[in-house]
């Protein structure tokens, strides 16, 4: 399988540098080659950089790790290249204000999950994942021991579904399904009652338990 990594940020950064560590080939592109570049030589042999076009024509499975606002826009251009092709998505509907404060960028009640997976191609296989945790914990806390931590994720597809438990399986968490894509609001920040946590596959289980019961 071929994984692309859209973006290179926190967020892309550090899931291409962990799917290297897991052995998986990655191939990155950003809006300045330049800073794909940088990461694919940092991370070694296994990633490489490529203009966006050549990267998406050649992924069976794509990370699109890029904020959500700029990714409506990516996804205006380029989703016909994402046809037949596993989307990963980790992003969160929020931004910044002119003072820099946090702020929601979608309605109450609508989540990132659903406004994605709405601008892809039908024959996109869509999940949610990646982005329950902060970038920092997100970077730090791949193979722990002695218990992983969990990354949950959100997909009606049962194709995605399968791709997504790889490759984070192969990024040193454990993972673990909340839902279909209208259950992606649960591990969405602001709000989300499983998102943030560093959770083992125990208390993960135990947390999805107690909203499903609630």
């Amino acid at each position: 399988m071929s994984t692309t990594i859209v973006g290179v940020g926190n967020i892309g950064g550090a899931v291409a540098g962990h799917l290297v560590d897991g052995g998986e080939s990655v191939v990155l592109a950003a809006r300045n080659v330049s800073d794909a570049e940088a990461v694919a030589e940092r991370l070694g042999p296994l990633a490489r950089a490529a203009a966006t076009e050549e990267a998406l024509a050649g992924a069976d499975a794509v990370v699109l790790a890029v904020w959500l606002d700029p990714l409506k826009d990516f996804l205006g251009e380029y989703a016909a290249l994402l046809d037949g092709k596993t989307v990963l998505d980790p992003t969160n509907p929020v931004g910044y204000d002119a003072g820099g404060q946090m702020i929601r960028t979608l309605p109450e009640g609508q989540s990132s999950g659903s406004v994605v997976a709405g601008l892809l191609p039908a024959s996109a296989h869509y999940v949610k994942a990646f982005g329950t945790l902060v970038a920092g914990d997100l970077a730090t806390q791949a193979n722990r021991a002695p218990k992983r931590a969990v990354l949950f994720y959100a997909t009606d597809d049962r194709a995605a579904e399968a791709a997504a438990e790889r490759l984070i399986r192969t990024a040193g968490f454990d993972p673990l399904k909340v839902g279909g894509v209208a259950d992606a609001w649960r591990i969405e920040v602001p709000g989300g009652d499983l998102q943030g946590a560093v959770l083992d596959l125990d208390q993960a289980n135990a947390a999805l338990a107690r909203k499903e019961i609630a």
